[in-house]
C-alpha cells in the first residue's frame, strides 16, 4: 500500500512537472513519460517517509533569492578582469537520509557557483567557485528545511 501511495504521489508530481515544462502539449507522450518516471522513481528511491509538500513551499522564495544572488555573483566574477575565483572542493557533513542528500545536492547544483558531485560517508561533496564563501551556513539552513519536509 505504501508503494502505491508513493507511486500515485510521484505520478501527480511528474504530471504537474510535465504540464509546466510543455505547456500542456504532447499529453499522450506525457502519460507514458509520467508512468515511466513514476515507476523508475519508486524503484530507485523507495518510499520510506512521505515528503510534506507544504513544508517545501517555504523553501521556494529562499531558493529563488539565492539563485538570483548566485547568478549576480557568477556574472560579477566572469566580467571582472581580475577573475576573482578560488575554485575547489568542499566536503560537508549532512544528517539527512539518502533521498534528502540527493534533494539537497540537486538544490545546490541549481544555484550558480556550486555543483554537488556526490555523497560519501555522510558527507556531501560540492565543487564551488569560491572556497571562501559560507557554504556551510547555507547548507545547514537548507538541511533544516529539508528535515522539516520529511
Amino acid at each position: 500500500m505504501k508503494v502505491l501511495v508513493a507511486y500515485v504521489r510521484r505520478a501527480v508530481l511528474f504530471s504537474v512537472l510535465w504540464i509546466v515544462l510543455t505547456g500542456g502539449e504532447a499529453l499522450v507522450a506525457g502519460i507514458g513519460a509520467v508512468l515511466a518516471a513514476s515507476w523508475l522513481s519508486v524503484r530507485l528511491l523507495p518510499a520510506t517517509r512521505p515528503i510534506k509538500i507544504t513544508a517545501l513551499l517555504p523553501m521556494v522564495p529562499s531558493f529563488l533569492w539565492h539563485s538570483f544572488l548566485g547568478g549576480l555573483d557568477v556574472a560579477r566574477r566572469a566580467l571582472d578582469p581580475r577573475m576573482p575565483l578560488d575554485p575547489g572542493w568542499v566536503e560537508i557533513a549532512v544528517d539527512l537520509p539518502d533521498g534528502g542528500k540527493v534533494a539537497l545536492g540537486g538544490e545546490l547544483s541549481l544555484m550558480p557557483g556550486t555543483l554537488a558531485a556526490g555523497t560519501g560517508k555522510g558527507k556531501l561533496l560540492v565543487h564551488v567557485l569560491d572556497k571562501g564563501q559560507d557554504l556551510e551556513r547555507m547548507v545547514r539552513v537548507e538541511e533544516a528545511r529539508l528535515k522539516r519536509a520529511t
